[in-house]
């Protein structure tokens, strides 16, 4: 079911709401993400790609790592140009997903 269209007392149709102006975010932007996952080999690599599909300007020499303190767990912080809502949460979703990465912050 379609909601019909509301008209202003001159008759005039309001312009279609901006999406961009329900988010306090204001694209594009530089957006840091902080992927968490256990220190094996292949895992820094595994979210750099993802980085690269979802932004493909992304530049891995500006990950940073913070290894745990028992070195176990490895935190990585990406760097993405955020380009919508949208980006955000595919990429969210996509690293969230990963068999490696235990928590996306």
């Amino acid at each position: 079911m379609t909601t019909p269209p509301i008209f202003h007392a001159n008759g005039a149709v309001p312009p279609p709401a901006d999406p961009r102006k329900d988010s306090l975010i204001e694209y594009p932007c530089l957006f840091p993400l902080k992927v968490m996952g256990a220190q094996v080999e292949g895992f820094v690599q595994a979210i750099t790609e993802l980085a690269q599909r979802f932004d493909p300007t992304f530049d891995p020499t500006t990950i940073e790592l913070r290894p745990s303190s028992g070195g176990k767990y490895v935190g990585v912080t990406i760097t993405i140009t955020a380009t919508s809502r949208e980006q955000l949460d595919d990429l969210y979703r996509a690293l969230s997903g990963h068999p490696m990465v235990k928590i996306v912050l």
